[in-house]
């Protein structure tokens, strides 16, 4: 019989979307690595700052897009109840991520859990609703239009380059004016705005990820500015580059 709350750690090599629904309430983490977390019609990316709480019985989509390492925990129902009844992804502190580091002593075939780990978990649980409050701004919401998928995986593609709307509507086969209807229509938002959400997600994982200067982030991520970086940052983040930095370290 498995405990009320364990740990999972495991490495894993990329694969394709998977979709899964578990009985318990799940906090998604990879110490090393990348997932692409699908569900309520938005698309995030987990790098080691951003963790998932995947409420029980809630279907999502999960991609493995680089070698990683896992240290989820799965917590029955009834084991804290205060946990949210929402999918919440949030930006991981570093109390966070040392209990989760603690708690992979205990995994499903430990058995009961001695009172110091029981203490462990229950604190790891309430650090987890109270970021749950906070969730990260650091989506996209996904298409449904097969034509605005592939316009969409084309910007990503070519993030770092020089863009051009006129161009992937081109490469697409499809008018900018019917394109940028159907970023409108499906994304509501406009194809820079998409643009701009990307860099920044590319930035934020670089920031949590390297040890590359916030300069040499900008510049990674297509911007040309260091001021129009920050601002743009600041923007969806609510704090500069460096604060952000310094918050998950």
């Amino acid at each position: 019989m498995l405990p009320d709350v364990y740990c999972l750690h495991r490495e894993f090599e990329p694969a394709d979307t998977q979709t899964f629904r578990l009985d318990r309430h799940y906090l998604l983490y990879a110490m090393s690595g990348t997932l692409r977390l699908q569900a309520d019609g938005k698309r995030w990316t987990l790098p080691p700052a951003r963790a998932a709480f995947i409420p029980a019985a809630k279907e999502v989509e999960v991609s493995i897009l680089t070698k990683m390492t896992s240290a989820s925990v799965l917590f029955a129902a009834e084991f804290h109840r205060d946990f949210p009844e929402r999918l919440a992804v949030f930006e991981i502190t570093p109390l966070c991520r040392e209990l989760i580091r603690e708690c992979m002593l205990w995994g499903p075939e430990t058995g009961e859990l001695n009172e110091y780990a029981q203490l462990l978990f229950t604190t790891l649980a309430s650090v987890v609703v109270r970021l749950s409050l906070q969730s990260s701004r650091c989506f996209l919401p996904i298409p449904k239009s097969e034509g605005l998928k592939e316009a969409l995986n084309l910007t990503e593609a070519n993030l770092t380059q020089g863009l051009s709307f006129k161009r992937i509507s081109a490469e697409c086969g499809q008018s900018p004016r019917s394109l940028a209807r159907r970023f409108s229509e499906e994304m509501g938002m406009t194809w820079r705005d998409v643009v701009k959400r990307m860099r920044i997600i590319q930035a934020v994982e670089q920031l949590a990820t390297t040890d590359a200067s916030i300069t040499e982030v900008s510049f990674d991520c297509g911007y040309n500015s260091l001021s129009a970086f920050n601002a743009t940052f600041r923007e969806l983040m609510d704090q500069t580059p460096r604060k952000y930095r310094m918050s998950i370290r």
